[in-house]
This record gives structure tokens, C-alpha cells and sequence, in this order.
């Protein structure tokens, strides 16, 4: 069992941001310290949603007391998900500093969610630099999709696994792990791109899925490689579960984590082959 500190999205009704990431870290074994950027109702794509961001200085506070009962030491990784703003995002390097500081060998997972196809950017260019310019530099692995791939490195298209492989090595992360790359026969790459390898898994595209899918397989990822599994699993167990919970959903708004225990436990681990 590791520690993880997850900062992200905290909604009351849905599964995106903590509410996939605590649970998908759970099943795994992992015990979280889950720092909620925002507090809403629901993710902001429903007619109606309500509250707001979390205070930075509230946030310093909970990891000033979490660093002083000693729980920095024993944290294993780190992973941030939705960051608001600029300011959200200078907390969270500060938080994986803390961290690093009391633990050098800490794993810090970099999910830039600022933007998605086809809407484009629902953040702020400010948040994204800052992103960007900021935690990149910090991350052990980023899970960017294909949008943000793009924009973080430099604005080519990201359109299929050559050009996700030429954006990744500009982003300088020694693991990328590049998802919902278009790929052929209507299908969708999920790629690990690191020690100038690229490991690809693929799955049907369907036509809508919920919200959260990305959060889902970031954790999963992360916490398959916690429990030591060879990259192949890593990617190909965090595909299958992601790919079972969308197939699932069919008819659903959101993702059906309350029984996704059994669909993870019986999702075939998808072969990754070379990309």
C-alpha cells in the first residue's frame, strides 16, 4: 500500500476528478489524502451546477498540517488533476516539493486538465502556462489527451501515434502517457511513450462517453505502477478498466463507479503493442 496526495475536482453528484481518482486508488490497494481544488454540485457540462473554488490559503493550511502530523514522509507520489488557476497551480507545486522534500523519491503524476476536443480550452491560457511552464518541469509522468498534448507542445496537430510521438518527446516528462489518440479502423490509442519506446493500446471509439474517463485512467496508471507492474500492464490494465467502465455507462451520464469493482476485476487486460 502507498500514500498519494491527489489534488483535483470535487463534485457532489458525478465521477469526475476525486470522485474516479479516490475510488479507482482505493480498489488498488492505496491509501489517499484527497485535496479538492473546487467544491461543485456537478461538473460545469449540466444545465445547472453551483459552488465554487477552494481557497488557496485553506489548501496551504490542510498541507501545512498534513506535513506536520508527518504524513509527507510516507507519501509515495503525487497527483494533480483539475487546477483552476494560476494560483491553484503554484500550490501544487509547492505541494509536490513539500513532498519531495521529505520524501526525494516521490513520483509526481502531471494530468494537465485545461482543455479537451472538440471544445477546446475551459481554462485559462494563464492556468495552462502556468501548467506548463511550472509543473512539467517537476512531473515523473504526464497524462496529457490529445488537445492538450498538442497545445503543450507547441500547437502541431496531434492526429494519430506518430505525431502523439513527436509532441511527447517535446515535452521533455521521461514518461508520457499520451490518451485518446485518434488511430485507424475507428479506434482510439492510449500511448506510453518513455525511454524512447512507445507502447500502445488501442480500444473502439464510441460514440459519446462520460466525463471523467481521463481521471479514471490517470489513477489507474498510477497506482498499477505502485504496485510494481511492468509498464505493459500498467498501460494495458488501466485501458481495460477505463475502456469496461465507458462500455458500461451506455445510456448513462456518468461513469458507473458504485459497481465498478466487479467491472474492473473482470476487464481483460488489453495487449500493448509497439507505436
Amino acid at each position: 500500500m502507498a500514500r498519494i496526495l491527489a489534488l483535483s475536482s470535487h463534485v457532489a453528484f458525478g465521477s469526475v476528478g476525486l470522485a474516479a481518482i479516490v475510488p479507482a486508488l482505493h480498489w488498488l490497494g492505496h491509501e489517499v489524502m484527497a485535496f479538492p481544488t473546487v467544491i461543485l454540485s456537478s461538473h460545469p457540462g449540466y444545465p445547472h451546477y453551483a459552488g465554487g473554488e477552494v481557497e488557496v490559503a485553506r489548501l496551504q493550511a490542510m498541507l501545512d498540517a498534513a506535513d506536520a502530523n508527518g504524513w509527507l514522509a510516507d507519501t509515495a507520489a503525487i497527483l494533480t488533476g483539475y487546477l483552476p488557476t494560476p494560483e491553484h497551480v503554484r500550490f501544487a507545486r509547492t505541494a509536490v516539493e513539500r513532498v519531495r522534500s521529505a520524501n526525494a523519491a516521490a513520483i509526481y503524476m502531471c494530468d494537465p486538465v485545461f482543455g479537451d476536443d472538440p471544445e477546446g480550452m475551459y481554462l485559462s491560457i494563464g492556468t495552462a502556462e502556468a501548467t506548463r511552464d511550472q509543473l512539467l518541469p517537476l512531473a515523473s509522468i504526464t497524462t496529457p489527451n490529445s488537445f492538450e498534448l498538442s497545445w503543450l507542445s507547441g500547437g502541431d496537430p496531434v492526429d494519430g501515434p506518430e505525431s502523439a510521438r513527436r509532441a511527447a518527446a517535446a515535452l521533455g516528462v521521461p514518461t508520457v502517457l499520451a490518451t485518446s489518440i485518434p488511430a485507424s479502423d475507428n479506434r482510439l490509442a492510449n500511448i506510453l511513450f518513455q525511454n524512447n519506446q512507445g507502447l500502445a493500446c488501442y480500444v473502439r471509439r464510441r460514440v459519446s462517453a462520460p466525463h471523467g474517463t481521463g481521471d479514471l485512467l490517470s489513477s489507474m496508471f498510477l497506482g498499477n505502477q505502485l504496485n510494481d507492474f511492468s509498464p505493459a500492464y500498467c498501460l494495458g490494465a488501466s485501458a481495460s478498466a477505463v475502456d469496461a467502465s465507458v462500455a458500461a455507462s451506455m445510456g448513462r451520464d456518468e461513469l458507473p463507479l458504485a459497481g465498478a469493482s466487479a467491472l474492473w476485476a473482470n476487464a481483460r487486460v488489453l495487449p500493448a503493442a509497439s507505436a
